[in-house]
This record gives C-alpha cells, sequence and structure tokens, in this order.
C-alpha cells in the first residue's frame, strides 16, 4: 500500500469515527415525548469577549434550529452561563447573538450564574420544572453530560428529555475527530448506563 493510500485511508476512518461518537452521543439519554410546551437549554462555553465566540455561536445556532418547528410560541430557549471575564455573562453573549445575527424573536430566558456544567443544571432547573419536553444543546458530548448530570440531579425531569438538533450528518466534519477525543475525556466520568443509545 502506498504511503497517501494508507494516509487517505487513516483520515477516512478518523472522520467516520468522529461522526459514529458524535452521532451516538446526540442520541444517548434522550426519549420520545409528547406535549405542548418545550424548553431549549443552550449551554456556553468560556467567552473572555464583547462578543459571542466560535463555540459559543454554533450552540445558539444547534440551540435556535432545536425550537420545534411552528411551536416557537410553546418553546423557551434558555441560554445558562455565567461570567467568566469580568464583562456580559456567556448567556447574555449568547442570547444577543440569537437575536441579532439569528433572528431568533421567541421566548428567551437568561441563567447567568453558573461557570460549570453541573451548575447550568443546577440553575436551569427551576425554569424547566413545568414543561413537557427539555432538549440541551451544546456539542454532542456536552449535551451528553449535561443529561447526565439532570438525570444525576432530577431523574423526573430527565424523563422529559429528547433530542436537540445539535448533531447533522457532515456538518464540521473535520473537527469531529477532534470533538470526539475532547468528548472521550470529557466523558471518562459517566457510567456506562449513562452513555447508553436510548431505542
Amino acid at each position: 500500500m502506498r504511503p497517501r493510500t494508507g494516509l487517505a485511508m487513516a483520515g477516512a476512518a478518523a472522520l467516520v469515527w468522529g461522526e459514529w461518537l458524535n452521532w451516538r452521543w446526540s442520541r444517548a439519554l434522550v426519549g420520545a415525548v409528547g406535549g405542548t410546551s418545550e424548553a431549549v437549554v443552550v449551554l456556553g462555553y468560556r467567552n473572555p469577549g464583547p462578543k459571542a465566540n466560535l463555540i459559543n455561536r454554533r450552540r445558539v445556532r444547534a440551540g435556535v434550529r432545536s425550537v420545534a418547528a411552528g411551536n416557537a410560541r410553546d418553546t423557551q430557549v434558555i441560554f445558562s452561563g455565567g461570567v467568566t471575564s469580568g464583562g456580559a455573562s456567556e448567556a447574555r453573549l449568547m442570547a444577543d447573538y440569537a437575536g441579532s445575527v439569528q433572528e431568533f424573536d421567541g421566548t428567551v430566558l437568561l441563567e447567568d450564574r453558573s461557570t460549570t456544567t453541573w451548575e447550568n443544571i443546577t440553575n436551569v432547573i427551576p425554569l424547566i420544572e413545568d414543561v413537557d419536553r427539555i432538549k440541551i444543546a451544546s456539542q454532542p458530548a456536552h449535551a451528553l453530560k449535561a443529561r447526565a448530570y439532570l438525570r444525576r440531579q432530577r431523574p423526573d425531569l430527565a424523563a422529559k428529555l429528547v433530542r436537540a438538533d445539535d448533531y447533522r450528518l457532515g456538518e464540521y466534519v473535520l473537527a469531529k475527530p477532534l470533538l470526539a477525543l475532547y468528548g472521550l475525556w470529557t466523558l471518562r466520568g459517566l457510567r456506562a448506563d449513562e452513555r447508553t443509545i436510548s431505542p
């Protein structure tokens, strides 16, 4: 086998592996829940600048497109993330981006005290208790971690979890192997039953 062919095959395998892991994580700990009201929780990422950074912009896009089609009036989008650099909170920066760039004009709530994923979940619980469905939007591995944390803190609310639109085949395809490696590291504390793909 020629070296270039071997490299091409290894690269293709890495891309397929990255896609598969991200697809798998996006479908773990979610169900098929009915109802008319939903909350989409968008988790923030460290944002030292005055505008939403690349990762937070990607998460906002995933959150906005996770709003059920035609159901925007019965959906609340909750941006969760505190202040990390002395400026505006991650939640505020993401909400501003959703309104100004994504032109989202639905119901927006801010949770602006959290600095960790565990705190994200703890602090949004009062905002999601009364909805029928809950979606958590982030990178697939991070969203899975947050769903596992909700399951640990409030199993009754975790039963309302449905899949967010944070994974699409071929989207950010070159970054997915790196996201998969990082995801494996961040999910190392999850139990086997918290990684199971929902039927």
